[in-house]
This record gives C-alpha cells, sequence and structure tokens, in this order.
C-alpha cells in the first residue's frame, strides 16, 4: 500500500521491498472551473486561455547543483523538460507535454527514473511543475483544485504519494517545487517538498541551482 505524505516527509525507497531499476515520477493535477464572465463568453479573451502545466526534472550533484544546462535553450543537459525530453545518459525520461490536464484517472505528465543506473555524480532528482505563462494570463496554483505526485517502482506499485489541495497561500504562485529523490546511505530516498514560488517559468528557479 502506497504511503500518503505530508509536506517534508521522507521515506525510504527499499529495494528490497520494490524494484527500483527504473521508477516512474507521475504527476496530475485538476484545475477548478471558473465561470466565463459574459462578455468573456462571447469575445473570447483570458478566461479561454488554456491552462498548460509543465513538469521538470533538475539532476543535482552532491551539493545540490546543475552541473551542466547545456545549450542556450537548454537542450542537452541535467534538465529534463518539454523541450529536452531524454537525459543525455538516457537515466531520466519526460514523458511528453500534457496541456490539459485532469483527462482522467492516469497520471497527466511522467518523468521516468531508472535510479540503480544513475551515474554516481548525481545526489538528486528536483522535480517541478510550472504554470506556462500563468503570470501573463493570470493562472496561479490557487486555482489548481488538486495537484499530486506519486512515485510508482518498476512493476507499477505505488510507493508515496503527496498530495496537495487548493489554499489560499498558493494564489499568485505559478510554480511548485514537488519533491525530489535523493542519495542516502547507499539507498534511495523521496521527499515531499510542496513549495511554491511566483515565477511562470522553472528558469528563474534554476539560477539558484547553477554551479558558480
Amino acid at each position: 500500500m502506497a504511503i500518503n505524505l505530508t509536506k517534508g516527509q521522507t521515506i525510504d525507497l527499499r529495494k528490497d521491498n520494490n524494484d527500483l531499476d527504473q521508477i516512474t515520477i507521475g504527476l496530475g493535477w485538476k484545475v477548478r472551473e471558473k465561470k466565463k464572465k459574459l462578455l468573456g463568453g462571447l469575445f473570447g479573451g483570458k478566461d479561454d486561455a488554456e491552462f498548460d502545466l509543465d513538469a521538470i526534472a533538475f539532476l543535482l550533484d552532491e551539493n545540490g547543483k546543475v552541473c551542466d544546462v547545456g545549450n542556450e535553450k537548454l537542450v542537452g543537459g541535467d534538465i529534463v523538460f518539454f523541450n529536452s525530453m531524454k537525459h543525455p545518459t538516457g537515466v531520466v525520461t519526460h514523458s511528453g507535454d500534457e496541456r490539459k490536464g485532469g483527462t482522467g484517472a492516469s497520471d497527466d505528465e511522467q518523468i521516468i527514473v531508472k535510479l540503480t543506473a544513475m551515474p554516481a555524480k548525481y545526489h538528486s532528482i528536483l522535480f517541478l511543475v510550472s504554470i506556462y505563462k500563468g503570470i501573463a494570463q493570470n493562472q496561479h496554483f490557487g486555482q489548481v483544485e488538486s495537484a499530486y505526485i506519486r512515485a510508482v517502482d518498476g512493476k507499477g506499485k505505488e510507493m508515496a504519494r503527496y498530495s496537495l489541495n487548493s489554499e489560499s497561500a498558493y494564489d499568485g504562485q505559478c510554480t511548485m517545487v514537488f519533491g525530489e529523490v535523493y542519495r542516502r546511505d547507499g539507498g534511495w530516498k523521496f521527499r515531499a517538498l510542496g513549495d511554491a514560488h511566483p515565477y511562470d517559468s522553472f528558469v528563474h528557479l534554476l539560477k539558484s541551482y547553477i554551479q558558480k
């Protein structure tokens, strides 16, 4: 049975109980339906804007830094996202951009991680979700009715889940650092984070993770 985590809680991903050769980090969300204003419904506008959430992964070294950002478009480095869907080592892969979310019971986006093949220089993988053009379209996590991150092992067994419900504290917050998988004592752990930020692009947060 999966463990339901609270913010800041950590669990062991035990290889004796789980298949850690390849785990899936699944992310899902449901946006609260908004009542359209009369003129917005007739003539379009921001009320009609697509609510597009994107999953991102940062691969971090022992100092918690991204060593390789890739080229000028952030492709080919230690950042996995919709424009760079597979890490050069092949150990982390993005499922692709799901532009609508909340379309069914399955995850809206997934990031596949081959834990046992992870090169030793990577000590953690950070998972984020950003609302594309959230600031311009006045979209934020306060409008997300529910969201979650879950860790599933190689045999499809859900090991842990962290659910996030809509809170007024998330108003104006367009990026969520949802969770992380990190090395500890020869094994791996999963931590629920739930740290919200006002930026609608992960690039703003990336600056604090770049090796100087």
